[in-house]
């Protein structure tokens, strides 16, 4: 087994996170996309989206897209729940999972890559539509401030994989001047409390 990462990108981490919750280490190559490696044959062999990260299992599998690599970990080693306990917290974390995804994590990234001078050349950028993706992930940042008035975690009482994609997107937005606002006092309590462990370090 091995994961292929990149340590400056935002999707790649919540992978390490995920691992670094369940206490799983599994073998690591670094793919420089700074160099578009992960844009080259031997890698598009292994993820043909050139997107990062990809797991490689023992069989020869690969499996790419974050939530997915999370979701084989999951299966295979449920304890700590990061993905729910039963049906209905299973449904209520996948919903969470995917505002935070959908509203923040996207609008956080659409930003960056239509904005940055990294992908100058690489992709088709529209800076008109990076400001809307600004102006969006701060809206919802004041949303989930609100949310987060009433419960400890953003998909209730326990720490799960939407705590993960919502710290990520925001940790990864002050590279695009997206930031928690002074008067956002429950996401600035949430933000510290899920800084503060261990696993955000990954």
């Amino acid at each position: 087994m091995k994961l292929y990462d990149s340590a400056m990108a935002p999707n790649p981490r919540r992978v390490r996170i995920f691992l670094a919750e369940k206490g799983i280490t599994v073998p690591v190559e670094q793919v420089d996309i700074g160099k578009a490696v992960n844009r080259q044959p031997p890698f598009l062999a292994k993820n043909p989206l050139g997107g990062l990260p990809v797991l490689e299992l023992d069989d020869g599998t690969f499996i790419a897209e974050s939530v997915a690599i999370c979701r084989y970990f999951e299966e295979t080693q449920p304890k700590p729940p990061l993905m729910g306990t039963d049906a209905k917290d299973r449904a209520l974390v996948e919903m969470w999972q995917r505002r935070m995804e959908l509203e923040l994590f996207r609008n956080v990234t659409g930003t960056f890559q239509n904005t940055h001078a990294f992908f100058k050349g690489r992709i088709p950028q529209v800076p008109e539509y990076g400001e809307v993706c600004r102006d969006a992930a701060r809206k919802r940042l004041a949303w989930l401030d609100g949310e987060l008035a009433g419960r400890a975690f953003v998909a209730g009482e326990r720490y799960t994989i939407a705590d993960i994609t919502a710290l990520c997107a925001i940790d990864f937005g002050r590279v695009s001047d997206i930031r928690i606002a002074p008067e956002q006092k429950n996401l600035q309590r949430w933000y510290d409390a899920v800084s503060s462990r261990p696993s955000a370090k990954a």
